[in-house]
């Protein structure tokens, strides 16, 4: 039981015996005593004035004076206009770093592999286009938050769906054939999925041109979409694709294998990977099964062009389709399917989407027709909807070619790394070798924490610029911190295996380890909001109260030998804290810069 615990249940104790109210300790709210008063911890007292028939004041300090006399860790306390700051005595911190700075995994709640998993899905990427910024941030904090919820004890199963069938890939094959001329990725020196993903703009700069005439020649813009010749043979292409047509089917296997092999190269770039990978064309048949299950039990219909639709209108929605008129799936289809697979597969207690928020209405239908198809189940299902990344230029688009490729953004940030890190001569005693790793560890280090910091509901602007610097709210600035702390302690010479009996706290020791003492809640609260941003901000401000303690605190230079032991350790205590909390957003710490 930590001292937040500990306190509300005397606190709790006090109001029942003082006052005879009646309430439970976990509905007692503690705040941090805001820096400007002396105190650790505040308990605002106006809640139960009435009750207590006290004014604020004359309430405060009974309180305050019932938790000294019951509670050994508190030292003191006063009271600002109802506000009732408790202070805690030294002798509780010290006994904290005692226990706790040797645990490497400080914070952390460990699964039990037993329990029913949560499966996080993320990445899910379409196989007619490289990975790019959008992807990016998408992989990122599908990761982090499956580290995160792992973190705070649960288990946890990371998944991709991978969107390998349908027009988009139908565009890239037809234009491959058109226009390719039996170009391959060892031919061209292109990564696979960059391969397919010139293809796919291809179609689209012939397509245009194609919509452009039929509307020179009278033809309404609706129309001429749909009657451009590529865009009738592309929807013929994904139909004799689901009727298994040999030839396309080829084509499909190879021009997607090309794909798959330059994702997973970026995948292994980035850092990050999944437990199970399912496919869009083996999860669709299961899809349709479903779509006729619910056709037989009159919860879906079919209307006269033959198509499939459900009608959510009675839940405040319109209709919607499921098979086209044709017999071929939409992307709602296969994710019926493939939400049934998963649980089948891991018995799944929860069922992540993340998923940017312009697909939020698809998440609301797929739960409801899951829910009208009988599967309990259903309210499982959560949508991690996160905002839209921007450039300083606007959107991207695909089709069009202007988007932030994801390997051309790494490489472009590993350059980054280098040249700041060879101007503040960070890396001058590291070898070739060391240098290289360090330099992908600063590069991707600032670009995950950039990304992960923004709140994932929010839109954000990147701006790689801004993402990699030595100072500020950054990763490099934490990444040099830990490095700058593993510095001291090796440089102490000693084991920090010491029990401090004796010291002093001033107070920029006590922000540190006031700061520490937050980890457990921090990713217990961070776990519960789906929010990396949460641990982000966490590390930047143990990283911001570490530096301002070494800046005026002398450590390995302190005379007195108990108190430059405590320091020490508590260096230590930081260091793992802060790999511990970078851990979880999928970032590396250096041991030296």
């Amino acid at each position: 039981m930590n001292i937040v615990e500990s306190l509300n249940q005397t606190i709790s104790k006090a109001l029942d015996s003082l006052y005879g109210i009646s309430l439970a300790p976990e509905s007692i709210s503690l705040q941090e005593t805001r820096r400007e008063f002396t105190g650790d911890f505040t308990l605002v007292v106006f809640p139960y004035v009435k009750q207590a028939h006290k004014s604020p004041d004359v309430l405060a300090n009974e309180i305050g004076a019932y938790v000294v006399e019951h509670q050994s860790e508190v030292c003191g306390f006063n009271v600002v206009k109802g506000f009732l700051n408790f202070e805690i005595a030294d002798r509780y911190w010290l006994d904290f770093v005692n226990d706790k700075s040797h645990d490497v995994s400080f914070g952390v709640r460990h699964a039990n592999a037993d329990d029913a998993p949560i499966v996080v899905e993320y990445s899910s990427p379409n196989t007619n286009k490289p990975l790019h910024l959008g992807h990016i941030r998408n992989n990122l904090l599908g990761w982090s938050v499956s580290q995160l919820l792992a973190a705070s004890g649960a288990n946890v199963k990371k998944v991709n769906l991978v969107n390998d069938r349908g027009i988009h890939i139908c565009k890239s094959m037809l234009a491959w054939l058109r226009y390719g001329n039996g170009e391959t990725p060892e031919t061209s020196g292109m990564k696979g999925d960059h391969l397919v993903g010139k293809y796919y703009v291809e179609f689209d700069k012939h397509y245009k041109e194609e919509v452009k005439k039929l509307m020179e020649s009278g033809v309404e813009e609706e129309q001429a979409k749909r009657d451009a010749p590529l865009m009738v043979e592309a929807q013929q292409m994904l139909k004799r694709w689901e009727e298994g047509d040999a030839e396309v089917r080829a084509l499909w296997e190879k021009m997607n294998g090309w794909v798959y092999a330059g994702f997973d190269e970026t995948y292994k770039r980035l850092g990050v990977g999944f437990d199970k990978v399912y496919y869009e064309s083996q999860t669709y048949l299961l899809g349709k099964e479903l779509v006729q299950k619910g056709l037989d039990m009159g919860v879906l219909f079919r209307k006269e062009d033959g198509s499939v639709w459900c009608d959510l209108t009675a839940d405040g929605l319109d209709q919607k389709l499921l098979l086209r008129r044709d017999g071929t799936s939409v992307y709602m289809t296969q994710d019926l399917g493939t939400a049934l697979l998963r649980v089948g597969d891991f018995g799944a207690r929860q069922l992540i989407y993340v998923v940017g928020n312009e697909q939020d209405y698809h998440f609301k239908v797929l739960k409801l027709i899951l829910g009208k198809l009988g599967y309990e189940w259903a309210d499982k299902v959560y949508h991690l909807s996160y905002g839209m990344v921007e450039l300083p230029n606007g959107k991207m688009k695909s089709r069009e070619g202007t988007v932030v490729d994801a390997d051309d953004l790494i490489d472009e940030m590993e350059q980054t790394a280098a040249d700041m890190s060879r101007e503040r001569g960070k890396a001058d005693e590291l070898s070739e070798t060391e240098q290289r790793e360090l330099y992908h560890m600063l590069a991707l280090g600032a670009l995950k924490y950039f990304i992960l910091k923004v709140d994932p509901t929010k839109n954000m602007l990147f701006n790689p610029s801004e993402s990699i610097d030595f100072n500020g709210n950054t990763g490099p600035f934490i990444q040099y911190t830990h490095a700058r702390i593993r510095s001291i302690v090796r440089k102490a010479e000693e084991d920090c295996g010491w029990s401090i009996e004796s010291v002093k706290l001033n107070d920029k020791e006590k922000a540190v380890v006031k700061t520490l003492h937050t980890l457990p809640a921090t990713i217990a609260a961070a776990a519960a909001a789906y929010s990396p941003a949460q641990i982000a901000n966490y590390a930047f401000e143990l990283a911001k109260a570490f530096n301002s303690f070494y800046q005026d605190t002398p450590i390995l230079r302190e005379s007195d030998e108990n108190t430059r032991r405590f320091r020490v350790q508590l260096c230590a205590f930081v260091a793992n804290a802060l790999k511990t909390t970078m851990g979880i957003l999928g970032i590396d710490v250096p041991e030296r810069m």
